[in-house]
């Protein structure tokens, strides 16, 4: 499985960005993860969608700003980023989760922070300007 996310660039604070991450090879049993990582700071993430497109999870930083989406039949997720901050600025891959985004749910705490995580893709700069 290889993925490869794009869309990514440069916006004003307040404009929006659409990530896609497409997959070669079968992603029928993978939720698919978006994360994202500040120069000088760990990698977080930022939602992911499980495996059915039925259920979804976000960090609190993009609840009720991004969203997330996939078409199984295009192999590709996406990540819709509204009213975008300065502080969205990084670059965001996109990663195969086995576990079904175990590591965003409540009390995911105790897990390693890239549990269940396969396989991961080239990230795609997103810069946000005040």
């Amino acid at each position: 499985v290889q993925l490869q996310a794009s869309g990514g660039g440069l916006v004003q604070a307040g404009g929006s960005l659409r990530l896609s991450c497409v997959v070669s090879g079968s992603m029928d049993m993978y939720g698919i993860g978006w994360f994202r990582q500040a120069s000088g700071k760990e990698r977080e993430g930022v939602s992911c969608i499980s495996s059915s497109g039925e259920t979804t999870h976000y960090a609190e930083s993009a609840k009720g700003r991004f969203t997330i989406s996939r078409d199984n039949a295009k192999k590709s997720v996406y990540l819709q980023m509204n009213s975008l901050k300065p502080e969205d600025t990084a670059v965001y891959s996109c990663a195969a989760d086995r576990a079904e985004c175990m590591i965003f749910r409540p009390g995911a705490d105790r897990f390693p922070k890239d549990y269940g995580i396969e396989f991961w893709g080239k990230g795609t700069q997103v810069t946000v300007s005040s």
